[in-house]
């Protein structure tokens, strides 16, 4: 059965990731597993000089449980607008340790299909997701990570925005993402940013080319973007585009690299999602 997972800190932006996530999971039929990791002091530079007393490690434990209940029973009251007769299973886990391996060992234990959570939160989440924890998680994740800006409203997808330097392997990410826009019927926008008139022409011709012969999805289209940078271009996708979901590869030492797109996930107006390179399994 497809799994989507959702770290929480219980704060409003994270809570509203799980309702997106919610949204998402009924339409691909797919449960869901909401996760907190509780970070404790063992894990600093201090660890051998400091004594976690158990009493409070099971107190934490205890209220991370209570929350993750009361946030369960909150999405099982949520309404559905889809209308395909599926009602996700929703569970929920508590760990101790680091936020990333802990959200990484719980994916490759659980054969998870993609992670969704807030791109900023109110405690030791925000934090994460605007410190070292969140580009190491970009850096190391195999899966997909879909991060939902705070406060932004579900709404049916409709176009998504794929962004490419135009790699051979963005192939194989590209016909992952269209089975999963089929679960929406979402149109495929590739985009490539172009810094000088005519750049890239032969290689934006032939990776055109391969997307016509290896991705059998028919709501495919190309829009080059003029623009003095990557970043410049992607920020008038994202404004002037009308996509409801930005799709990107993190490629180590390119221009998709990891400080990039932790700049763009803190700044997008539309949910990101994130693919490892060289993904090629079945997205949801």
């Amino acid at each position: 059965m497809k799994t989507i997972v959702v770290p929480t800190d219980f704060s409003p932006s994270a809570n509203n990731a799980a309702k997106y996530a919610l949204k998402i999971a009924q339409k691909v039929k797919a449960n869901i597993k909401l996760c907190n990791a509780i970070k404790v002091p063992s894990e600093s530079v201090l660890a051998a000089q400091v004594a976690w007393p158990m009493d409070d490690l099971e107190s934490l434990r205890e209220g991370a449980e209570a929350e993750l209940n009361y946030l369960t029973t909150v999405l099982e009251k949520e309404p559905s607008d889809i209308d395909n007769g599926f009602k996700p299973n929703i569970k929920h886990t508590t760990g101790v340790g680091y936020v990333t391996d802990y959200i990484r060992n719980i994916v490759s234990d659980d054969h998870v299909n993609m992670v969704v959570m807030g791109m900023s939160g109110a405690n030791v989440f925000s934090r994460f997701l605007m410190g070292s924890n969140s580009r190491d998680l970009i850096n190391k994740a195999d899966f997909p990570l879909l991060l939902i800006p705070k406060g932004y409203a579900y709404k049916p997808i409709k176009k998504m925005g794929f962004a490419t330097d135009l790699s051979e392997n963005d192939i194989d990410a590209l016909h992952s993402l269209a089975n999963f826009a089929r679960y929406f019927n979402a149109e495929i926008l590739i985009t490539h940013v172009l810094q000088t008139p005519g750049q890239d022409q032969k290689q934006i011709d032939a990776f055109l080319s391969n997307v016509t012969c290896k991705v059998d999805y028919p709501n495919i289209y190309y829009r080059s973007l003029q623009s003095d940078g990557v970043k410049d271009g992607l920020h008038w996708l994202v404004e002037n585009g009308h996509i409801d979901m930005l799709v990107m590869i993190h490629r180590k030492h390119s221009i998709f690299d990891n400080s990039y797109t932790q700049k763009l996930a803190v700044k997008s107006k539309v949910p990101l999602m994130v693919l490892p390179d060289e993904f090629d399994k079945f997205l949801i």
